[in-house]
C-alpha cells in the first residue's frame, strides 16, 4: 500500500496524462482505419460493377449476381487496446481512492493516539498543579502530511491469531478458519484491529493460519509507516520458525516464513516475543468472530430476518442470541445444553469446563447467569473458590451463621490490620463476618484460655454434637473437622476440603484407592427403592 507523497502524486498525474494521450492516439488510429476500410470497400465494389457490365450480353437480360460473401471478421486489436487502457485507468482511480482513504484512516488514528497521550499526561499531573495551571495547559494537534505516518513514540505491539476449527452447519461438519490482528501503541492502547475469514480452511494447518495472520499484521503495520514493532507469538513452533531456530518442513509454511523475514527487514526494529495465549486475547476474539461469521445464516421470520447457528451438542438450529460463548476458548453452545452440562458437573462436585473435546477452558461464573438460576451461580462460585485454594490453605469460619471459606494467607493478612504480630497468635478475624476465631482449634476465639485449656474444658455444645453425630452415624473429616453425613451412594467420601476417606472407619483413600478393608458400598445405600432422592456428600 503506497501513500500520496509529493513524488507519488506527481507520478500519478504523469500516468493519467500518458493514458489520456494513448487513448486519443488509439481513437485517431481507429477512425483512420475505419475511413481506409470504407474507401477500400468502395473501390472493390466499383471494380466488381465495371467487370459485370463488360461481360454482360445486351440482348439477354440477366439478374445481377449476388454480392460476394463477406470476408471473415478481422480481430479488432484497437478495441482490445482501448479496453486495456480503460481497465488501467480504472485501476489508477481505485488506487487513488484507496490511498485517500488510507490517508484519512492514518489521520484519524494519529488524532486518537494524540488524544490518548494527552489524556495520559493530564492524568499524571498532580491535582494541586492542575488546579493552578490546568486552564493554561494546551497541546494542539497537528499532522505532518509530508511524513504521512503515525506519531507514535516507542515500540508498538502486534497481537495476531490464526486458527482453524471444525464446526457444524446444520447436518454438515465443516472446517473453517479465521485470522485476527490487533495493533496497539506502546501503552497498549488499541490502534487498529481487523478480522478475516480464511479460504480453503480444509487444507490449512493451524501453523499456517498463524503465519497468515502474522503476514497480514506486519503488512498493515508497514502501511501505517510504523518503525518499531514487537509481534507477540503464542505458538511455540511458529516462534521457532520466525526466530530461525527451526526450519519448516512444508513448502507453503516455508514460503510464509520467508515472507515474514522479508517484512521484518522493512522496519527499523521488528522482533518477536513468545507469550501465553491469554496475552493475545484481542486477536483471539477477532479470529474466533471471523469463524463464527461463517457458520451462521439468516432466515425469514415474522419479525424480520433472524440469525441461526447450529449447536455442536444437540445439533439444533438455535438463535444466535441463545448461544453461549465460553470466555477462554470462545467455543459456542446453546443455553439449554450449557445449563444441563453445568448442572451435571455441579451435582458431581466438579468445576464445569468447556464441553469441546480436549478443551480445558473453565466456564466463567459471572457469564453463567444467562442460563443458570442465581442460587446455582452462587454454588458454582463457591466451588471455583474452593478449587482455587490449596487443601492445606483452606479454613472455614466456625461461626454457624457464616461458614465463609478463606485461605490461611488471606485471613492472616486481614488480621494484621487489627492485631500486631498476628503470626504469633492463634486469633484470626473472619473476612466476611469480622468475628474472631482460633486458627488452631477452628472454634470461636477463646480470649482468656489457651488452646489446651479450652480443649480440656467440657463443652456442652461439643458433647451434643458428638452425641448427635454418633446417633446419626456422621463421620468427621480429620483434615478440617467438617461433619459428613452419608445419604446414599458408596462409602468413598470426598470432603469439601478435598480430603478423601472411608465413611465406615475414617481411613484415608490414596490415589482413588482405599487403605482399609471395609466394603466400598452397601446395597441399601446404592438402590433407593422408591425413596425420594436427596443429594449426598461429594465423592
Amino acid at each position: 500500500m503506497t501513500h500520496n507523497t509529493p513524488m507519488a502524486m506527481e507520478q500519478e498525474e504523469i500516468t493519467s496524462l500518458l493514458l489520456n494521450e494513448q487513448r486519443e492516439a488509439f481513437m485517431a488510429a481507429k477512425t483512420l482505419e475505419s475511413d481506409l476500410q470504407f474507401a477500400f470497400s468502395l473501390q472493390i465494389q466499383e471494380a466488381i460493377n465495371a467487370s459485370l457490365n463488360h461481360q454482360s450480353n445486351p440482348s439477354t437480360s440477366h439478374s445481377p449476381p449476388p454480392p460476394p460473401p463477406p470476408e471473415d471478421d478481422v480481430f479488432d486489436y484497437t478495441n482490445l487496446l482501448l479496453a486495456d487502457l480503460d481497465r488501467l485507468d480504472q485501476e489508477r482511480r481505485d488506487r487513488e481512492q484507496c490511498q485517500a482513504e488510507t490517508m484519512n484512516m492514518i489521520r484519524d488514528l494519529d488524532r486518537r493516539i494524540h488524544d490518548q497521550q494527552l489524556a495520559s499526561e493530564i492524568k499524571g499531573i498532580p491535582d494541586a498543579e492542575w488546579q493552578n495551571d490546568g486552564d493554561f495547559y494546551e497541546k494542539p494537534y497537528s499532522y505532518d502530511d509530508d511524513k504521512n505516518k503515525l506519531n507514535v513514540r516507542g515500540t508498538c505491539r502486534i497481537y495476531f491469531k490464526g486458527m482453524v476449527s471444525e464446526e457444524r452447519i446444520r447436518d454438515t461438519r465443516v472446517m473453517v478458519g479465521g485470522i485476527g490482528v490487533a495493533i496497539c501503541d506502546p501503552r497498549d492502547n488499541l490502534v487498529f484491529e481487523f478480522g478475516k475469514a480464511l479460504e480453503d480452511a480444509e487444507t490449512i494447518s493451524n501453523e499456517r493460519a498463524q503465519l497468515e495472520a502474522l503476514v497480514h499484521g506486519l503488512t498493515v503495520a508497514k502501511s501505517l509507516n510504523l518503525d518499531r514493532i514487537c509481534f507477540l507469538v503464542d505458538d511455540y513452533m511458529v516462534y521457532q520458525y520466525v526466530t530461525q531456530r527451526c526450519q519448516p518442513g512444508q513448502s507453503k509454511i516455508a514460503t510464509l516464513v520467508h515472507h515474514v523475514a522479508s517484512l521484518q527487514q522493512q522496519f527499523t526494529y521488528c522482533q518477536p516475543s513468545y507469550v501465553a495465549q491469554n496475552d493475545i486475547k484481542f486477536a483471539f476474539k477477532l479470529a474466533r468472530d471471523a469463524i463464527v461469521s461463517q457458520i451462521i445464516w439468516p432466515i425469514e421470520a415474522s419479525g424480520g430476518k433472524r440469525l441461526k447457528e447450529t449447536c455442536a451438542v444437540c445439533f439444533e438450529d438455535v438463535d444466535v442470541a441463545q448461544m453461549f460463548s465460553v470466555d477462554g476458548c470462545l467455543h459456542r453452545y446453546c443455553f439449554s445444553c450449557m445449563k444441563q452440562h453445568v448442572e451435571a458437573k455441579l451435582l458431581n462436585g466438579i468445576i464445569a469446563k468447556c464441553p469441546y473435546e480436549g478443551c480445558k477452558s473453565d466456564i466463567d461464573v459471572d457469564s453463567c447467569g444467562k442460563f443458570l438460576d442465581t442460587r446455582l451461580v452462587e454454588i458454582m462460585s463457591n466451588r471455583m473458590k474452593e478449587a482455587s485454594i490449596a487443601v492445606t490453605e483452606k479454613v472455614y469460619c466456625p461461626n454457624l451463621r457464616c461458614s465463609a471459606l478463606m485461605s490461611k494467607h488471606d485471613v492472616l493478612d486481614y488480621t494484621k490490620s487489627v492485631i500486631v504480630d498476628a503470626e504469633t497468635f492463634g486469633a484470626r478475624k473472619c473476612l466476611k463476618c469480622n468475628l474472631f476465631f482460633c486458627i488452631n482449634c477452628k472454634v470461636p476465639w477463646h480470649y482468656n484460655l489457651t488452646c489446651n485449656d479450652y480443649k480440656s474444658q467440657p463443652n456442652p455444645d461439643d458433647a451434643m454434637v458428638k452425641s448427635l453425630a454418633q446417633s446419626k452415624r456422621w463421620r468427621q473429616c480429620v483434615k478440617c473437622n467438617h461433619m459428613v453425613e452419608l445419604l446414599e451412594g458408596c462409602y468413598h467420601i470426598t470432603c469439601r476440603c478435598g480430603h478423601e476417606f472411608c465413611y465406615t472407619c475414617g481411613a484415608e483413600w490414596k490415589s482413588k484407592k482405599p487403605t482399609c478393608k471395609c466394603p466400598i458400598w452397601d446395597e441399601r445405600n446404592i438402590i433407593r427403592g422408591g425413596r425420594p432422592h436427596r443429594q449426598g456428600p461429594r465423592r
